[in-house]
């Protein structure tokens, strides 16, 4: 069975001393949350994840979740008990605003939670996620009655929260949906449609749940300028706030799917279900986006998360399995071979893994920071830089962390040999739940055109150029400092690169949108390569200034300085492939016609 350990002191160090969180305690939320505070935070986060969540990982895969003749959805075993104990732990209104019950703290920390639970039974830490997700954009888009309505039992955990897109015919491209409203006399609208995908869309955890569902009023506009978003609850709730009568919506089915079975990926059927429009109509993807972002930005968590547990296993089990002989280290001990740890092939795979791990988490904590800046701060200007940073990084995480999680869980597969591919060890698991981290909310392709065709030309580049010039301005802030140095050379000539494509984009893809497209995926990559190089240039920083001080972790900051040149000297490299494959243009790719393929 695998095992899982929350990475708490790494998480502690980014916070305290890689990004210094103490600076923003003059934020709302952030006075509360002292060292000592999140510390607690974080120890009965990793508490529950590894004595509650990790063990019923398996059991969720194996049973995965039942649909009955009456469109009743029951969820593995022990799911209900555990999801009890969520709930009563507040790990769902963590930071949600304190007037609806939730805790005020930072999202920052939410997220740091989230990676915990994720890593321990991503299945399971579905179901709150969504309703994070869906209270973010109740508290954007919707009425101050709706969010009094609403929110504190969401927040609270009694309820849950889905987001309703998808529909048979319809994927990324929402504008073609056909679910219908048609208003009512007392204000509210008749929804009928059916809507595929839906993640817990249908549990036993919760006693109602509160649905969003993108819908198209009668005679609204075609395409996604007449999109509206309503609240559909599975039970509609009376004025008091008690439960009234079943709504006119229902699971058809569940979906048999590759992984995350203990999650229920639902069919949902709605036949005149009442509902409530949020925000303004035909304005509802506009709605919608927040809960997306929010939900891209998770996603990325899940790939992340993957990777540290998959890690996690294939360390300990290199360690332990004996397996040849060392190429030129002596042979340990009387054993008739030695741990697989000693070869070079394997200690690449761990290396690659952990390099990315600790350095996408920074990268998380960062974009979460942005994120509590942007809706906290009094400073405009801080919002704004915020703001910026926030969209700039979002396609980025969400699609170049699944994609490498994915990757990394295949590589501590590859650990096992042979033990990775059936079920006793885990892995294969963790692999067939990661994938589908690369596929929903946005497939990747979808994000890396979100990064070139959107996000680069933003308000004239202004998020971009900000990204450049604050990576510019630490290589030149720390560029005479010996202990840099094998650092800030690889950053400096990945920056390079970077800025080299994106002008190429700039030169070419105007006349010809198929270079964009062409090499979006690329280009998001490499954007994602120095992203993490940064990442690290301030681990760097962070783990120097540690050991100059001395104290009990100076290993950990030693190891952190090794696994920092192993990225720079074997991984930032890459960029340099990615530029040659962006200016390659689309003229190879789209030349063959279609009858071709």
């Amino acid at each position: 069975m695998p095992t899982y350990n929350a990475p708490v002191k790494s998480v502690q160090f980014l916070l305290n001393d890689v990004f210094n969180i103490a600076r923003y305690a003059n934020l709302p939320g952030f006075a509360e949350a002292s060292p000592d505070i999140v510390a607690a935070i974080l120890e009965e986060a990793a508490k529950f994840s590894q004595e509650v969540l990790a063990p019923l990982n398996r059991v969720g895969d194996t049973e995965g979740c039942i649909r009955h003749d009456d469109g009743r959805v029951t969820t593995p075993t022990g799911f209900r008990e555990a999801y009890r104990q969520f709930r009563e732990g507040g790990w769902i209104g963590i930071s949600a605003p304190a007037e609806y019950g939730g805790q005020g703290l930072p999202a920052t920390i939410g997220a740091v939670a989230n990676e915990f639970f994720i890593s321990a039974n991503m299945a399971f830490a579905m179901y709150s996620g969504l309703v994070q997700g869906a209270v973010a954009a109740l508290l954007a888009h919707g009425s101050d009655a709706q969010k009094r309505h609403w929110l504190p039992k969401m927040i609270s955990g009694e309820w849950a929260g889905t987001m309703n897109l998808t529909e048979p015919h319809c994927g990324t491209d929402l504008g073609l949906l056909r679910t219908k409203a048609v208003p009512q006399t007392d204000g509210s609208y008749r929804i009928t449609g059916t809507k595929i995908f839906i993640s817990g869309g249908e549990q036993d955890l919760t006693e109602n749940i509160v649905h969003l569902v993108l819908a198209r009023i009668e005679g609204a506009p075609a395409g996604t300028k007449g999109i509206s978003l309503f609240v559909v609850p599975k039970i509609r709730v009376n004025p008091d706030g008690s439960l009234g009568e079943r709504n006119g919506l229902s699971c058809g089915s569940i979906e048999h799917k590759m992984g995350i079975h203990g999650n229920a990926t639902c069919v949902m059927n709605y036949d005149g279900a009442t509902g409530w429009l949020v925000g303004e109509a035909n304005r509802g993807l506009n709605a919608m986006f927040t809960m997306m972002n929010e939900a891209r930005l998770a996603v990325g968590l899940q790939g992340l998360a993957l990777s540290e547990i998959a890690y996690q296993n294939a360390a300990a089990y290199a360690r332990e399995r004996l397996q040849g002989r060392a190429l030129s280290a002596p042979r340990t001990g009387d054993r008739p071979a030695d741990p697989i740890i000693v070869h070079p092939d394997v200690r690449r795979i761990l290396m690659t893994i952990r390099a990315f791990n600790e350095a996408a988490r920074a990268l998380v904590l960062w974009a979460a920071i942005s994120g509590d800046v942007s809706h906290r701060a009094d400073d405009p200007r801080a919002r704004q830089e915020a703001e910026d940073r926030m969209g700039l990084l979002t396609p980025v995480i969400k699609g170049v962390l699944t994609d490498i999680g994915f990757a990394n869980a295949v590589q501590a597969q590859q650990v096992f040999g042979g033990h990775g591919y059936i079920a006793e060890h885990g892995m294969e698991q963790f692999v067939r739940d990661a994938r589908i981290a690369m596929i929903y909310e946005g497939a990747n392709g979808v994000q890396a055109l979100d990064l070139v065709g959107r996000k680069l030309g933003k308000d004239g580049g202004r998020a971009v150029m900000a990204f450049f010039a604050e990576v510019e301005g630490f290589i030149k802030e720390h560029a005479g400092e010996e202990a840099f140095k094998p650092y800030l050379g690889p950053l400096a000539a990945s920056l390079g690169h970077l800025r080299d494509a994106t002008l190429w984009f700039m030169q070419n893809a105007v006349a010809k949108p198929d270079h964009a497209g062409a090499g979006s995926t690329d280009y998001m990559h490499l954007f994602g390569l120095v992203a993490l190089g940064y990442m690290w240039a301030r681990i760097v920083e962070a783990a120097t200034k540690k050991l100059k001080e001395g104290g009990a972790d100076t290993d950990a900051m030693k190891t952190r300085l090794t696994t920092a040149r192993f990225f720079v000297e074997r991984m930032l490299p890459e960029t340099a492939v990615h530029l040659a494959r962006i200016r390659a243009g689309a003229d190879t790719m789209m030349e063959l016609p279609a009858e071709a393929f």
